[in-house]
């Protein structure tokens, strides 16, 4: 079992445009070509930060057109958000709020002999970091650079570096790059 960050992210490191935008990412390639059919496959639980969840909620319309319904996760999901946010009917959701420590342990509950995925927010998965309960980040890099915009991982990590595992093309404009976290 392990606490993953899969990501996307510009060239320059940038998750987002400064006004949350994903619409420079989706004409880099099919997701169904990269790893995340077998990543998702593998997910027990899910950490989402409030600006992920908020965009999921705005573009609902788009993501049912593409996954078929407005919320494309049958795992419960921990939304780490200090505000009051709607729900979206149907969907496993638990609101959360504070150290991350201790909702991780109900995650690793939830999640029995499968993964904690942590979606977007960079410094939600590095608060994970700091609590010393991530293991894993996997970065698709794509070929486009934003200038500004929402950092990928907003933490030095220096000493001891990330440790890369893989490295591998997605089609003509995404590379896939797989990194350990020492230590754990």
């Amino acid at each position: 079992m392990k606490t993953q960050f899969f990501t996307a992210t510009s060239l320059d490191g940038f998750i987002a445009t400064e006004d949350d935008s994903l619409d420079w990412l989706f004409p880099l390639g099919d997701i169904n070509d990269s790893s995340y059919p077998e990543f998702i496959a593998r997910v027990g639980a899910i950490a989402m930060g409030s600006s992920t969840y908020e965009w999921m909620v705005r573009n609902a319309a788009t993501v049912a057109a593409e996954t078929g319904a407005p919320w494309p996760y049958t795992q419960p999901t921990w939304i780490f958000s200090s505000r009051t946010l709607p729900s979206i009917p149907g969907a496993d959701l638990r609101f959360v709020k504070g150290d991350v420590r201790a909702v991780h342990a109900a995650m690793r509950e939830a999640a029995g002999d499968k993964n904690i995925w942590i979606v977007g927010g960079g410094d939600l998965a590095g608060q994970f970091h700091d609590a010393g309960l991530l293991d894993e980040l996997i970065v698709q890099v794509g070929s486009v650079t934003l200038g500004h915009g929402k950092p990928l991982f907003p933490r030095r990590l220096t000493n001891p570096p990330l440790l890369l595992q893989s490295a591998r093309q997605i089609g003509p404009g995404m590379a896939e790059l797989r990194y350990l976290v020492p230590g754990r």
